[in-house]
């Protein structure tokens, strides 16, 4: 019993320096087309969105392949509104989703880069979510 704390604390202090993530990166170059990206795009941000109601000027990018942080990765872009605590809105935001093994991964907040030169189009199911 004793042993047990000392091992979760060495195992826990040799994971410093990863970047956190939802799943395994098994370091593939090339990376398999997100299928369902739209419903894991959804679901997630009914989750990450403080308040998912209300939100406004969804819009969109297709999936591309880019490299993030040095590694092939697949990223959908979306530019969107969320309804302030305040009730109120602040300017479309762009965010980057990115996706390990055709599943979401995680969302870069500030997504210029990965974002650059994309497409945007409607995402009415965005504007459509619930608690």
């Amino acid at each position: 019993m004793v042993l047990l704390p000392l091992m979760l604390t060495a195992c826990a202090a040799s994971d410093e320096g990863k970047p956190i993530t939802f799943t395994e990166d098994r370091g593939i170059s090339s990376q398999p087309f997100p299928k369902n990206y739209r419903g894991e795009v959804l679901a997630f941000l009914k989750t990450y969105l403080n308040n998912p109601v209300g939100v406004r000027d969804a819009r969109m990018a297709e999936p591309v392949e880019r490299v993030i942080g040095g590694r092939q990765r697949y990223v959908v872009c979306l530019r969107f509104s969320a309804r302030e605590s305040d009730g109120g809105y602040r300017e479309p935001r762009e965010r980057a989703i990115l996706f390990v093994d055709g599943r979401l991964d995680r969302v870069i907040e500030n997504a210029a880069e990965p974002c650059a030169g994309l497409a945007y189009a409607p995402f009415p199911d965005l504007e459509k979510l619930t608690r």
